[in-house]
C-alpha cells in the first residue's frame, strides 16, 4: 500500500502548488475584467471594419458627386487597394495611390461618376505584420436630365478650309465654362483655335484664319457627368476627327452677276449667276457648305415666304445659311436671266437642266464643292450675315470672336 499512500502525497503536493498559484493571480496580483494584470490584455480584436475605413460607407446609395472616395487606416499601413467602377455596361479601374505614410489612398480623379457602381477592395497589415481585408461597394446618383452636343462637321470628313466646329446642344447650357473645360479642339500642324458661344445651346471654335489644307483636326468631348445646367448632366465620350482638303473661295458679285471660283488662289472659273431680286437681296458676307442635296425641294412657307414657291426638285442645292440661303441649280428660269438680272428670294442661283445635269454650272460647280468650302457675296443690297447664322462666324473680327469665350 505504500505506493498508493506515495501517490496521494505527490497529488496533494501538486493541487497545494496550484492553489497557491491561484491565490496569488486572485489575491496577490488582483484581477481585471480585460484580462490578468501583468499578463497583457486579452480583449476583442479589431473589426474588419474598425481596421480599414472606407468613404462612402458600404452599400450607400446616390452618392452625390461632390462626395469623397477614401480609404485609410488609423494605424499600420496600407498595402493594397483596388476600385473598380462598373458603368454602361463595362468595369474600369480606377487608378489612385497611396499616401506616403500608407495610411491613405485617394483617386487621381476626385470626382465620382453618375450611374456607376464602385467596388474596393483594400488589404491592410498592422505592426505586427497581421493583414485584415475590407470589402465594400456603393452607387452614385443617376440623373433625371441629361445633355448631349451634336458636333458639326462629321466624323473622318474631308472639308473645306471654312469649317467651323459647332456644337449644338439639346438642353440650353448655364454653366457654359464648365462645359467649355470639357471640350478640346487641336490641330496638326498646331493652330491656335479659339472658342465662341453663340445664345446658351451652341458653342464653335475656330482658327483666326481659314485652315491650311491638309490640317488634321480633332475634337474631344468629355462631358460626361458635367454639370451643364441644375441637374443636368452631360453624357458623351467623343472624339470627332476630319481633314481640311484643298482651299476653295468663291467670290459672288450680286450687282455683276457673276461667281469667280479660286481654288488655292488661282481662278478655277467665272459663272454667271442669279441672285436676289430687289424685294429678297442675298446677304452680303462670308458663308460656309454645310449640306450638299443632288436634288432638294424648297418652299416659300418654311422661311418666311408663304406660298410664293414650292418647287419639289431644285437640282445641286447647297445650303449656306440656317435662314434658307442656298447656293443651287435653277431650271425654271430662262437662260438669258443668269449674268444678267436678280430674281431670287435670297438664294444664289445657277443655270441647270430639270433633274440636273454635271454639263452645266451648277453641276460643274457641284462636283467641285466640299462641304466646309466658303462662298463669299459682296455688292448685294441686304446686310451682312449674321455670325450664328449657318456657319458664319468668319464675319466676326477675331478679337470679338475670343471675347465669346466662357473661360476668362
Amino acid at each position: 500500500m505504500r505506493h498508493v499512500h506515495g501517490r496521494a502525497r505527490r497529488a496533494g503536493t501538486a493541487l497545494a502548488a496550484l492553489l497557491t498559484w491561484a491565490g496569488l493571480l486572485a489575491g496577490g496580483t488582483g484581477c481585471t475584467t480585460d484580462g490578468v494584470s501583468g499578463l497583457g490584455s486579452l480583449g476583442k480584436p479589431h473589426s474588419n471594419e474598425e481596421t480599414i475605413e472606407v468613404s462612402p460607407d458600404d452599400g450607400s446609395k446616390d452618392v452625390r458627386p461632390g462626395e469623397t472616395l477614401s480609404v485609410q487606416v488609423s494605424s499600420g499601413r496600407l498595402e493594397s487597394v483596388r476600385v473598380v467602377r462598373s458603368q454602361d455596361a463595362q468595369e474600369l479601374a480606377v487608378p489612385g495611390r497611396i499616401s506616403t505614410d500608407g495610411r491613405r489612398w485617394e483617386p487621381d480623379d476626385a470626382k465620382l461618376a453618375l450611374a456607376a457602381k464602385y467596388t474596393v477592395d483594400a488589404v491592410a497589415v498592422d505592426g505586427d505584420g497581421r493583414r485584415s481585408a475590407r470589402h465594400t461597394t456603393f452607387t452614385t446618383h443617376v440623373p433625371d436630365e441629361r445633355f448631349i452636343g451634336y458636333v458639326t462637321p462629321e466624323n473622318r470628313s474631308v472639308v473645306g478650309t471654312g469649317m467651323i466646329v459647332s456644337l449644338a446642344f439639346n438642353r440650353e447650357i448655364t454653366d457654359r465654362a464648365a462645359v467649355e473645360r470639357a471640350v478640346r479642339v487641336t490641330a496638326k500642324p498646331a493652330v491656335e483655335i479659339r472658342p465662341h458661344w453663340f445664345g446658351r445651346d451652341r458653342l464653335d471654335f475656330r482658327p483666326e484664319h481659314y485652315w491650311k489644307p491638309g490640317t488634321e483636326v480633332t475634337v474631344d468631348l468629355r462631358l460626361r457627368d458635367v454639370e451643364g445646367a441644375p441637374g443636368v448632366y452631360g453624357l458623351q465620350y467623343k472624339t470627332v476627327t476630319f481633314t481640311v482638303g484643298r482651299s476653295q473661295v468663291s467670290l459672288v458679285d450680286a450687282a455683276k452677276h457673276t461667281m469667280e471660283v479660286r481654288r488655292e488662289g488661282e481662278l478655277l472659273g467665272t459663272v454667271p449667276i442669279t441672285a436676289g431680286a430687289p424685294k429678297s437681296p442675298t446677304y452680303n458676307g462670308k458663308m460656309v457648305v454645310t449640306d450638299m442635296y443632288e436634288v432638294t425641294r424648297m418652299n416659300g412657307s418654311t422661311v418666311g415666304f408663304g406660298g410664293e414657291y414650292d418647287i419639289p426638285d431644285v437640282p445641286h442645292a447647297m445650303r449656306l445659311t440656317e435662314s434658307g440661303t442656298y447656293l443651287h441649280g435653277n431650271y425654271w428660269a430662262s437662260a438669258a436671266t443668269f449674268g444678267e438680272t436678280n430674281v431670287s428670294h435670297g438664294c444664289i442661283g445657277l443655270r441647270d437642266e430639270k433633274g440636273g445635269s454635271s454639263q452645266t454650272p451648277a453641276g460643274w460647280f457641284f462636283d467641285r464643292t466640299l462641304v466646309g468650302d466658303v462662298v463669299e457675296v459682296v455688292g448685294s443690297d441686304d446686310k451682312k450675315v449674321a455670325p450664328d447664322n449657318g456657319l458664319g462666324g468668319w464675319n466676326m473680327g477675331w478679337k470679338e470672336w475670343k471675347a465669346g469665350s466662357a473661360l476668362k
